[in-house]
Protein backbone atom coordinates (compact mmCIF):
# COMPACT_ATOMS: atom_id res chain seq x y z
CA UNK A 1 0.00 0.00 0.00
CA UNK A 2 1.50 3.50 -0.69
CA UNK A 3 2.61 5.72 2.15
CA UNK A 4 0.59 8.37 1.06
CA UNK A 5 -2.49 6.42 1.21
CA UNK A 6 -1.48 4.66 4.44
CA UNK A 7 -1.27 7.79 5.75
CA UNK A 8 -4.91 8.87 4.69
CA UNK A 9 -6.70 6.07 6.43
CA UNK A 10 -4.30 6.40 9.67
CA UNK A 11 -5.61 10.27 10.08
CA UNK A 12 -9.31 9.11 8.87
CA UNK A 13 -9.27 6.54 11.42
CA UNK A 14 -7.52 8.48 14.11
CA UNK A 15 -10.09 11.31 13.80
CA UNK A 16 -13.44 8.79 13.61
CA UNK A 17 -12.18 6.67 16.49
CA UNK A 18 -11.40 9.72 19.04
CA UNK A 19 -14.16 12.02 17.74
CA UNK A 20 -12.00 14.95 17.45
CA UNK A 21 -13.43 18.20 17.28
CA UNK A 22 -13.62 19.63 13.99
CA UNK A 23 -13.24 23.28 12.50
CA UNK A 24 -13.91 24.91 9.14
CA UNK A 25 -10.31 26.88 7.66
CA UNK A 26 -12.01 29.19 5.16
CA UNK A 27 -9.78 28.13 2.22
CA UNK A 28 -9.27 26.35 -1.25
CA UNK A 29 -5.51 26.65 -0.92
CA UNK A 30 -4.33 22.64 -0.24
CA UNK A 31 -0.97 24.27 0.98
CA UNK A 32 -2.25 26.44 3.51
CA UNK A 33 -4.63 23.83 4.74
CA UNK A 34 -1.54 21.12 4.77
CA UNK A 35 0.27 24.22 6.71
CA UNK A 36 -2.15 25.23 9.45
CA UNK A 37 -2.89 21.24 10.17
CA UNK A 38 0.51 20.45 10.77
CA UNK A 39 0.46 23.73 13.37
CA UNK A 40 -2.37 22.54 14.64
CA UNK A 41 -1.97 18.83 14.95
CA UNK A 42 -4.75 16.55 16.58
CA UNK A 43 -6.76 18.30 18.88
CA UNK A 44 -8.84 19.58 15.80
CA UNK A 45 -9.48 18.02 12.40
CA UNK A 46 -9.02 20.97 10.13
CA UNK A 47 -11.18 20.79 7.22
CA UNK A 48 -11.42 23.20 4.15
CA UNK A 49 -14.05 24.72 2.18
CA UNK A 50 -14.25 21.92 -0.63
CA UNK A 51 -14.51 19.41 2.45
CA UNK A 52 -17.68 20.80 3.66
CA UNK A 53 -19.07 21.19 -0.55
CA UNK A 54 -18.53 25.14 -0.42
CA UNK A 55 -16.65 25.62 -3.48
CA UNK A 56 -17.41 29.06 -3.67
CA UNK A 57 -15.22 31.92 -4.32
CA UNK A 58 -15.76 34.45 -1.25
CA UNK A 59 -15.27 37.36 -2.52
CA UNK A 60 -12.65 39.90 -0.75
CA UNK A 61 -13.95 43.49 -0.82
CA UNK A 62 -12.88 44.69 2.54
CA UNK A 63 -10.15 47.43 2.87
CA UNK A 64 -8.45 45.76 5.48
CA UNK A 65 -6.73 42.18 6.50
CA UNK A 66 -8.88 42.35 9.41
CA UNK A 67 -12.50 42.86 6.85
CA UNK A 68 -11.91 40.12 4.65
CA UNK A 69 -10.39 37.30 7.38
CA UNK A 70 -13.92 38.28 8.82
CA UNK A 71 -16.19 38.02 5.31
CA UNK A 72 -14.18 34.53 4.64
CA UNK A 73 -15.07 33.75 7.99
CA UNK A 74 -18.84 34.96 8.70
CA UNK A 75 -19.84 33.48 5.38
CA UNK A 76 -19.08 29.89 6.59
CA UNK A 77 -20.23 30.34 9.98
CA UNK A 78 -23.67 32.34 8.28
CA UNK A 79 -24.22 29.74 5.73
CA UNK A 80 -22.77 26.01 7.39
CA UNK A 81 -23.26 26.82 10.74
CA UNK A 82 -19.89 25.56 11.83
CA UNK A 83 -17.21 27.10 13.84
CA UNK A 84 -14.67 28.90 11.22
CA UNK A 85 -11.47 30.50 10.97
CA UNK A 86 -10.10 32.29 7.89
CA UNK A 87 -6.64 34.13 7.24
CA UNK A 88 -5.82 37.43 5.46
CA UNK A 89 -1.97 38.01 4.63
CA UNK A 90 -0.57 40.87 3.28
CA UNK A 91 3.22 41.41 2.60
CA UNK A 92 3.40 45.33 3.06
CA UNK A 93 6.59 46.79 1.87
CA UNK A 94 8.17 50.08 3.17
CA UNK A 95 8.90 52.06 0.17
CA UNK A 96 5.83 51.55 -1.59
CA UNK A 97 3.99 52.81 1.24
CA UNK A 98 2.50 49.35 2.44
CA UNK A 99 1.70 47.67 -0.92
CA UNK A 100 0.67 45.14 -1.92
CA UNK A 101 -1.01 45.06 1.41
CA UNK A 102 -4.61 43.81 1.53
CA UNK A 103 -3.93 43.68 -2.55
CA UNK A 104 -1.39 40.57 -2.30
CA UNK A 105 -2.61 37.91 -3.67
CA UNK A 106 -3.90 40.11 -6.59
CA UNK A 107 -1.27 42.74 -7.23
CA UNK A 108 -0.78 41.80 -11.16
CA UNK A 109 -4.87 42.00 -11.69
CA UNK A 110 -7.32 39.72 -10.88
CA UNK A 111 -6.19 36.67 -12.69
CA UNK A 112 -3.00 36.80 -11.92
CA UNK A 113 -0.86 33.94 -10.47
CA UNK A 114 1.52 34.25 -7.86
CA UNK A 115 5.04 34.33 -10.64
CA UNK A 116 2.80 37.84 -11.94
CA UNK A 117 2.83 38.79 -8.60
CA UNK A 118 6.40 38.63 -7.74
CA UNK A 119 7.80 39.73 -11.27
CA UNK A 120 5.65 43.14 -10.69
CA UNK A 121 6.61 43.50 -7.10
CA UNK A 122 10.61 42.54 -8.32
CA UNK A 123 9.91 45.04 -10.89
CA UNK A 124 8.88 48.07 -9.13
CA UNK A 125 11.87 47.42 -6.61
CA UNK A 126 14.19 47.47 -9.10
CA UNK A 127 17.13 49.75 -8.34
CA UNK A 128 15.35 50.75 -4.92
CA UNK A 129 17.57 50.73 -1.79
CA UNK A 130 15.40 50.17 0.61
CA UNK A 131 13.98 46.90 0.48
CA UNK A 132 12.48 46.24 4.19
CA UNK A 133 8.99 44.57 4.26
CA UNK A 134 6.70 42.66 6.41
CA UNK A 135 4.30 39.92 6.33
CA UNK A 136 1.40 40.59 8.40
CA UNK A 137 -1.46 37.57 9.16
CA UNK A 138 -5.01 38.42 10.36
CA UNK A 139 -7.14 35.43 11.29
CA UNK A 140 -10.79 35.66 12.28
CA UNK A 141 -12.19 32.74 14.33
CA UNK A 142 -15.86 32.81 14.72
CA UNK A 143 -16.88 30.04 17.36
CA UNK A 144 -20.08 29.54 19.17
CA UNK A 145 -21.43 33.16 17.56
CA UNK A 146 -18.49 34.91 19.44
CA UNK A 147 -15.53 36.32 17.08
CA UNK A 148 -12.00 36.72 17.75
CA UNK A 149 -8.89 37.92 15.86
CA UNK A 150 -5.10 36.72 15.91
CA UNK A 151 -1.93 38.44 14.15
CA UNK A 152 1.13 37.72 13.22
CA UNK A 153 3.89 40.02 11.97
CA UNK A 154 7.76 39.14 10.85
CA UNK A 155 9.84 41.66 9.25
CA UNK A 156 12.32 41.04 6.12
CA UNK A 157 13.11 42.54 3.13
CA UNK A 158 12.47 41.38 -0.68
CA UNK A 159 15.52 39.73 -2.47
CA UNK A 160 16.79 41.22 -5.91
CA UNK A 161 15.66 37.80 -7.44
CA UNK A 162 13.98 34.56 -6.67
CA UNK A 163 15.44 31.77 -4.70
CA UNK A 164 13.82 28.32 -3.47
CA UNK A 165 11.15 25.86 -4.72
CA UNK A 166 8.78 25.30 -1.89
CA UNK A 167 6.04 27.74 -0.06
CA UNK A 168 3.71 29.59 -2.42
CA UNK A 169 3.07 33.44 -3.20
CA UNK A 170 6.29 35.85 -2.26
CA UNK A 171 8.09 32.75 -0.40
CA UNK A 172 10.64 32.80 -3.26
CA UNK A 173 11.50 36.70 -2.88
CA UNK A 174 10.98 37.11 0.63
CA UNK A 175 14.53 36.33 3.43
CA UNK A 176 13.44 36.46 7.10
CA UNK A 177 15.76 39.46 9.58
CA UNK A 178 18.59 37.38 10.87
CA UNK A 179 18.66 34.44 8.09
CA UNK A 180 20.20 33.99 5.18
CA UNK A 181 17.79 32.30 3.03
CA UNK A 182 14.00 32.90 1.67
CA UNK A 183 11.10 31.52 3.20
CA UNK A 184 10.96 29.42 0.07
CA UNK A 185 14.26 27.71 0.98
CA UNK A 186 12.96 26.54 4.41
CA UNK A 187 11.36 23.62 5.27
CA UNK A 188 8.22 23.77 6.18
CA UNK A 189 8.70 22.94 9.67
CA UNK A 190 11.33 25.79 10.12
CA UNK A 191 9.06 28.03 8.66
CA UNK A 192 5.57 27.23 10.79
CA UNK A 193 7.75 27.65 13.69
CA UNK A 194 8.90 31.50 12.71
CA UNK A 195 6.24 32.75 10.22
CA UNK A 196 3.84 35.21 10.37
CA UNK A 197 1.01 33.10 9.76
CA UNK A 198 3.08 30.17 12.41
CA UNK A 199 2.67 33.40 15.14
CA UNK A 200 -1.22 34.15 14.25
CA UNK A 201 -1.81 30.11 14.18
CA UNK A 202 -0.07 29.50 17.53
CA UNK A 203 -2.02 32.22 19.32
CA UNK A 204 -5.28 30.75 17.96
CA UNK A 205 -4.27 27.13 19.30
CA UNK A 206 -3.69 28.65 22.31
CA UNK A 207 -7.03 30.51 22.58
CA UNK A 208 -8.65 27.30 21.65
CA UNK A 209 -6.90 25.29 24.19
CA UNK A 210 -8.43 27.48 26.66
CA UNK A 211 -11.69 28.24 25.18
CA UNK A 212 -14.67 26.71 27.06
CA UNK A 213 -18.81 28.12 25.06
Amino acid sequence: MPQILRLYLWHSLFYTYYDIMKIIFATHNPNKLREIQEMIGNSYQVLGLNDIDCHEEIPETAETLEGNALIKSSYVYDHFNMNCFSDDTGLEVASLGGAPGVYSARYAGEACKAEDNMQKLLEELQDVENRDAQFRTVISLIIDGKKYFFEGVVKGEITTQKSGQDGFGYDPIFQLKGFNKTFSEMSSTEKNEISHRGIAVRKLIDFLKNYSS
